[in-house]
């Protein structure tokens, strides 16, 4: 591996991560507040939003795909644009792309809340992305370039607690704001963390690059993976109203399959490419990366269609269904530290098969409980969602950032926090397919109940193409909604039921790849033969 000289740290800058050993604490301490900060506003948006959903389809008149596309216009964004991100802070100043993406994040935060139709706040939440793709790794780099190898683990477990307890909190927060009002105060939060944010960041954390990256970001790659993720989510989004035989359905997926081949090619040949693909000689980071595929998918199709269950299915306010968050909430600011340094003691190996098995039964348990049962029943499933995801994520990310060599800690989180962009893009885009078709077939079904009458018949085809129930209980007469709201109920939950029930095997899958990881991890060059 390259040396890397190192000096002590002067006039606030790193000139290479290899000197965090003799930054002062308090420099640490700031490092953690301002990366805490600035992560925080990130997830605390994409989880608060989530139970903001049924609130916008029905405000705005909006279609399921109009509100797949308000959360995956910020997924797209983020997931194509994370890698150029990592790249860029490795190149150019984690800092300075740090503060630089806080800012759009907060300016594009108010285009969201004043946003008068969905083509404004989709066209929001896609620059919001943009922010989120400078800010998510630059955090993540400037932790890794801060603190030295043995106190790294502990660091991000101490990052990954306080980021898990906002975006945990979001739903809670979210569903309060929603309920006392309006979904668009939702957005107003975040510019007012970000002045805070930007002060800590410009005086007390130094600023750190890589000094031997290459000039120049691979705009033509990011460009490639952008339309190519774009063009395969909008045919999934499309599919279940388009089918498969449609030709734009297929042109779209075609496209995009196309398009992610050349972006491998070119990332294959480019001087400077934005996704090394020497990085996956390492096994660890490659095993690491395919594990993030599968657990975050099964997160971010569960963080999409719960809030749905909980408030349309199970009928309870905004704020009654994000306080079912709480306990995942507690688990993972109480606990991420102490996971952090399960690394220390057994290794990448133990932790990321276990967590992940976890949070499979967990998955598994919220399936079966979608229709029936007690308020409090729920806590149970969350509980060991939380412990699971919780014993997974800062072994997860410390596994990332010590299968590469430090200079290239930037470009590592970049990909893997693209990975688990992409992974919640692929999942509320399929799952969403999956769960449509399942409602609309069992609507079908009971349509051809001959003993309907005219208006409960009336709801359940208004009903075909919706997580929200209301518009169509509207089609029937009073005498006809309650049987009609059984009917409608109970299809969106068996197609809930179904995508939970799919999520638990990813995070199963998720943990049997965990098996494939060494024991320790050896961090070699890439560049090596």
């Amino acid at each position: 591996m390259p040396s890397v000289r190192s000096r002590p740290c002067e006039e606030g800058t790193i000139q290479s991560v290899r000197v965090a050993g003799d930054c002062a604490a308090d420099a640490k301490r700031w490092v953690l507040l301002a990366t805490i900060l600035a992560s925080s506003i990130a997830y605390l948006d994409e989880s608060v939003v989530n139970v903001a959903l049924p609130a916008i389809e029905t405000d705005l008149s909006a279609s399921v795909a109009v509100i797949q596309w308000l959360i995956n216009a910020y997924t797209l964004t983020l997931s194509s644009l994370l890698l150029v991100g990592g790249a860029a802070g490795d190149r150019f100043g984690r800092r300075r792309l740090f503060i630089i993406g806080i800012s759009i994040f907060a300016v594009a935060s108010l285009w969201c809340g004043i946003s008068l139709n969905t083509t404004q706040l989709i066209s929001a939440r896609a620059v919001q992305g943009v922010g989120a793709a400078l800010l998510i790794p630059s955090s993540l780099a400037i932790i890794g370039a801060t603190f030295p190898e043995n106190e790294r683990g502990k660091a991000i477990g101490t990052w990954a607690g306080f980021s898990a307890l906002a975006a945990a909190a979001g739903p809670l927060l979210g569903g309060w704001i929603v309920d006392h009002f309006s979904w668009r105060w939702i957005f107003f939060v975040n510019p007012l963390l970000t002045v805070p944010t930007v002060l800590v960041a410009l005086y007390h954390v130094p600023e750190s690059r890589d000094p031997e990256g290459k000039p120049g970001l691979d705009w033509k790659g990011a460009l490639l993976v952008l339309i190519g993720l774009g063009s395969i989510t909008y045919g999934l989004i499309a599919l279940p109203i388009l089918k498969w035989s449609d030709p734009i359905v297929l042109a779209s997926l075609s496209v995009g399959l196309v398009l992610l081949g050349a972006f491998v090619w070119v990332e294959g040949h480019s001087r400077a490419p934005m996704l090394p693909l020497t990085m996956f000689r390492s096994r660890a980071f490659s095993v690491i990366n395919i594990l993030t595929l599968l657990l975050y998918g099964a997160l971010g199709g569960t963080f999409f269609f719960l809030p749905f269950a909980l408030i349309q299915v199970r009928g309870y306010p905004a704020t009654i269904a994000g306080a079912a968050f709480l306990p995942f909430t507690i688990i993972m600011a109480g606990l991420s530290r102490w996971a952090g340094g399960l690394l220390d003691t057994f290794g990448p190996r133990l932790p990321l098969v276990i967590g992940p098995a976890i949070s499979a039964l967990g998955l598994g348990l919220i399936g079966s409980m979608v229709v029936s049962g007690p308020y409090w029943v729920f806590f149970i499933p969350i509980i060991i969602l939380g412990f699971g995801t919780v014993i997974s994520v800062a072994p997860l990310t410390t596994t990332v950032m010590n299968s590469v060599p430090a200079n290239q800690t930037g470009t590592a989180s970049g990909i893997n926090n693209a990975v688990a962009s992409v992974a919640n893009l692929f999942a509320v885009a399929i799952l969403g397919a999956v769960a449509l078709g399942i409602l609309n077939h069992a609507l079908d079904q009971r349509l051809q109940d001959a003993a309907l009458s005219r208006g409960v018949q009336q709801a359940i085809q208004a009903a075909h193409g919706s997580f929200v129930i209301e518009p169509a209980l509207s089609k029937a007469r009073d005498a006809d909604q309650v049987a009609a709201e059984v009917i409608i109920k109970g299809s969106l939950a068996e197609g809930i039921r179904s995508v939970m029930l799919i999520a638990a095997v990813l995070a199963l899958s998720a943990a049997a790849a965990g098996t494939l990881l060494p024991r320790s991890i050896e961090i070699t060059d890439p560049n090596d033969s």
